[in-house]
């Protein structure tokens, strides 16, 4: 048992190590050695758990699991929800961030493909049942405008990390609601919506709160799977 528990650090470790060697270089940028010394281990307990540098960013977007915000009785609130989380979470976990630097790495895409297109995907629906509820106003493309808002959101996480090390995320995502959400919101609902930038840390605390309080949470997880539910 202790042999198996050293296992599941080791490989903890270099996970962790891999996702802030890729989140500040990048994907081409990082090599096994930096890796290495960022995890402290030797290159025969990484090469235990990860064959290639290209499994080791794999394993990273494996484990850079998001879980989707609380349900809002107004559906754009949710949409919007999962934007203030992510801009929270972001600055916050190596493993989220490193996700988020390799999807946009266009030398790292050839193995997971278009990234974005489930993000997309999740905002399109949730604008188009909140467009059938009438928060939204009628003309609006919902896919148009999951677009939009899914590559104004990587631009603007960019830019934060360019001039802060995303230190002013949440503001900055905070903003961009506000100056959108007028061209798109029912005029009734427009003021119903909530984009402060603390909004983000309270959800998160809400929905890990939920997360350790679900049955699925139980004694059979082993060790590494209950830190990667709640910590990713």
């Amino acid at each position: 048992m202790a042999r198996q528990e050293r296992a599941i650090r080791t490989r903890r470790a270099v996970l962790e190590a891999a996702a802030e060697v890729f989140a500040e270089f990048g994907y081409e940028a990082a090599t096994i050695t930096m890796i290495l010394d960022r995890a402290g281990v030797k290159k025969g307990a990484l090469y235990f758990h990860f064959a290639s540098k290209e499994e080791l960013a794999l394993g990273v977007l494996e484990h850079a699991v998001t879980e989707p915000p609380p349900e809002q009785l107004l559906k754009l609130q949710t949409a919007v929800d999962m934007g203030l989380v992510l801009a929270y979470r972001l600055p916050r976990e190596p493993l989220l961030r490193a996700s988020a630097r390799l999807a946009a790495d266009q030398n790292a895409r050839h193995f997971f493909g278009e990234p974005w297109n489930e993000w997309v995907r999740v905002m399109t629906t949730q604008l188009t049942e909140a467009k059938e509820r009438g928060e939204v106003l009628p003309y609006v493309d919902a896919t148009a405008t999951a677009e939009m808002l899914v590559g104004s959101f990587n631009g603007i996480q960019m830019l934060s990390q360019a001039v802060c090390q995303m230190a002013d995320l949440e503001t900055r995502i905070s903003r961009m609601y506000d100056l959108t959400l007028p061209a798109i919101a029912a005029p009734a609902i427009l003021g119903q919506i909530d984009t402060s930038p603390a909004r983000g840390l309270a959800l998160y605390e809400q929905q890990q709160k939920e997360l350790a309080e679900s049955p699925d949470s139980n004694d059979s997880e082993d060790g590494e799977d209950a830190q990667d539910r709640l910590s990713a």
